[in-house]
């Protein structure tokens, strides 16, 4: 089927679409996160074209999260992020993909993508993910994060425009923490952590997490 949607009606709950053309693993994942009592929805596609007119089509349950694959039949996972949020600029993206290598990685999530996970993932830490970035977190496998880490280590950080407590909180965005466990990390509030994100958007003037770690990635901060 193109599309399928299961509703589980509960308080505070996420919609959430799968846009993978392997049937095993499209259902796999639709199978597993329908018995999650805080996902209102699952939706999911086997292709990005499939993916964008349903949603031209269909108001209701935009997607507040979507897994999105790299290699779909016709566009890729990577070339249709802008148009994802060009649709749905408050959506947030969660690459789930086999390919690990540096370009693709960097290319995702300069595209607009805020976390990156292998499929080799279980799919309790796939789940867990989708929490975090629910809570304003972003999360990448612990290989991806190492390529990350060798990324930032190859040259020294560019100027910031960031005071240092703000290039902490974004080295822990990056990282993959939610604004809670930032707020842990640094001995603060998450009131405060929420402060300084949105003086980081004005500085940057940029309006998402995916917009804030491509900046982070560039400049190397």
């Amino acid at each position: 089927m193109r599309r399928i949607s299961m509703y589980l009606c509960t308080m505070n709950s996420i919609h959430l679409a799968i846009i993978e053309d392997d049937k095993i693993v499209r259902d796999s994942l639709l199978a597993y996160f329908i018995l999650k009592e805080d996902i209102a929805s699952v939706t999911t596609f086997h292709s990005m074209e499939a993916f964008t007119e349903d949603m031209k089509e269909h108001i209701a349950h935009k997607p507040h999260i979507i897994l999105l694959d790299i290699q779909l039949p016709g566009m890729t996972g990577i070339d249709g992020i802008p148009i994802i949020k060009n649709i749905l600029p408050d959506s947030e993206i969660i690459m789930l993909t086999t390919f690990e290598d540096s370009d693709k990685i960097f290319s995702a999530l300069c595209a607009g993508a805020c976390s990156y996970l292998s499929k080799q993932s279980s799919l309790s830490l796939i789940y867990e993910c989708v929490i975090t970035v629910k809570n304003g977190g972003s999360y990448m496998s612990p290989s991806i994060a190492r390529k990350i880490t060798r990324f930032f280590s190859k040259e020294n950080s560019v100027s910031s425009p960031l005071t240092k407590r703000q290039t902490d909180i974004v080295h822990g965005l990056v990282d993959g923490l939610s604004y809670k466990m930032v707020a842990a990390r640094l001995d603060i509030s998450i009131d405060t952590v929420r402060t300084h994100i949105m003086q980081i958007y004005r500085t940057l003037n940029i309006n998402c997490k995916g917009e804030l770690i491509r900046w982070a990635i560039e400049n190397r901060v």
